[in-house]
């Protein structure tokens, strides 16, 4: 394979992502709301263990029965929540205020109940209003600072029924210094591990969002090149048309038909005007939908076998080392897209290589339903930088415009039939392309079987 410098791909048009979800898909929301349960079952335990320590062992009169029974309910809420969002795969951001707002009124509850406002364990405020910014947009963050304030004014202006007195000249003494601390560290303790853990959430869910423009950036620029490519077929159909005539009528001229050298040159420039012609026909294919357009049903050795020796008979290949290990001969759906990405990629190897090019094709996965197809070569192989920017538009080193699109547009054929594209480099010298793709890409539809109630019902 010929080695590619990096290049840069079309830009996206921001119109195209307007209905990517916000967490890309991949259910950063129900991450976060695992967060938010776990983060529970720990305030939950807290909350029973200083209950317990206060009112035992510093010998401050709560209600416990009540203090217990909120816990309890939260608890609650909490088993219902983990039960509920078990199944599901995505969760949206009212979900998420709803949850933190539940958190928010437990608090206040607990607090109101053991000092109020005189509480050291006030400041947990701040740890519900930092998970809001974090989790939540901005107008949904600012209820959950509205509803922490509206906890504290509510119990400022009602007084608590326990009172809990405080004397910070004391020092660490102190019960309510005591509590101060313990407070600080468990905020402190619980922030740095929750919330850096919900951070990383959401930079995995930028970095796949990314992604998905790429791919959008990438998939509009085949559409542009596709839209190109046909409009160029469709020119150059008339000039071919007109050359093939020419040739008919060269062939019954007296100069001609009496030199069979000069028959011998017209054979061979009719050959490749035929396959000018197949060339501009498959891109009109390719541009189109080729399997609706020129459905046909082979198998998969036979379309291998003839795409093979389409591609040696018509390249200065020196040796092509054709190895294809199939048990089962599967019924396909010939796809030209399929066969133009073949194509490239042996063109690829070809360049880099003309001496040798290898080709095995073999059956992978559960009950053999991968074809695992890998091209390889002796040339120089991939350079560290092209292999990081495999697969990218103009990743090429040949010197002239439009190189590298090859393995760009496979990749992509490869992307939309649900399979892929690696590229490595082999240790005996020389690179490899694997192509993976599954045969349900191509396997013809299977006809649904008699309804014998239809049967019964005539």
């Amino acid at each position: 394979m010929d080695p590619r410098s990096p290049g840069t791909s079309t830009p996206a048009n921001p119109d195209l992502f307007e209905s990517v979800p916000s967490d890309g898909g991949h259910g950063a929301g129900l991450r976060n709301m695992q967060q938010l349960i776990e983060l529970r079952w720990y305030a939950i335990v807290g909350q029973m263990l200083t209950i317990g320590f206060v009112h035992f062992a510093l010998g401050i009169e709560l209600p416990l029965v009540t203090m217990l029974g909120i816990a309890g309910c939260l608890a609650a809420f909490n088993l219902a929540s983990l039960v509920f969002w078990r199944p599901r795969h995505e969760v949206g951001d009212v979900a998420l205020l709803a949850g933190l707002l539940v958190d928010v009124g437990a608090l206040s509850a607990q607090l109101y109940l053991s000092g109020g406002i005189t509480n050291p364990f006030v400041f947990l405020y701040l740890l519900q209003v930092a998970l809001g910014a974090v989790l939540l947009p901005a107008w949904a963050s600012w209820v959950v600072v509205g509803a922490t304030c509206v906890g504290v004014l509510g119990m400022v202006m009602f007084p608590s029924p326990v009172t809990i007195h405080a004397d910070p000249a004391r020092g660490i003494a102190d019960p309510y210094v005591q509590g101060l601390l313990a407070c600080f560290l468990l905020t402190a303790t619980l922030a740095a591990l929750f919330i850096g853990r919900i951070a990383r959430i959401l930079r995995d869910r930028d970095a796949r969002l990314a992604a998905l423009r790429q791919q959008a950036a990438e998939e509009e620029h085949i559409v542009r090149m596709g839209l190109l490519a046909s409009g160029a077929a469709h020119e150059l159909g008339t000039p071919l048309a007109t050359l093939s005539v020419l040739l008919g009528d060269w062939r019954r001229m007296a100069p001609f038909t009496e030199h069979p050298e000069l028959q011998q040159d017209l054979d061979e420039m009719q050959a490749q005007l035929g396959r000018c012609k197949s060339i501009v026909t498959g891109i009109l294919l390719s541009a189109g939908d080729a399997r609706g357009e020129a459905p046909a049903q082979t198998t998969l050795a036979t379309f291998l076998d003839g795409l093979v020796s389409e591609w040696s008979a018509t390249r200065p290949v020196r040796t092509l080392d054709y190895r294809r290990h199939l048990d089962v001969d599967l019924p396909i759906i010939s796809d030209s897209g399929l066969k133009q990405m073949i194509g490239n990629i042996l063109d690829n190897a070809l360049e880099a290589s003309p001496e040798w090019v290898g080709m095995e094709v073999r059956l992978e996965g559960a009950d053999g339903q991968m074809l695992v197809l890998a091209v390889s070569d002796e040339g120089p192989g991939f350079s560290d930088e092209t292999l990081a920017n495999f697969g990218k538009p103009y990743n090429s080193t040949k010197g002239r415009p439009g190189g590298g699109l090859g393995l760009f547009l496979s990749l992509n054929v490869a992307r939309s039939l649900g399979g892929r594209l690696n590229a490595s480099n082999r240790a005996t010298g020389g690179a490899k392309v694997v192509l993976e793709l599954p045969l349900s890409a191509l396997v013809p539809p299977q006809p649904a079987p008699p309804d014998p109630d239809a049967d019964d019902d005539e």
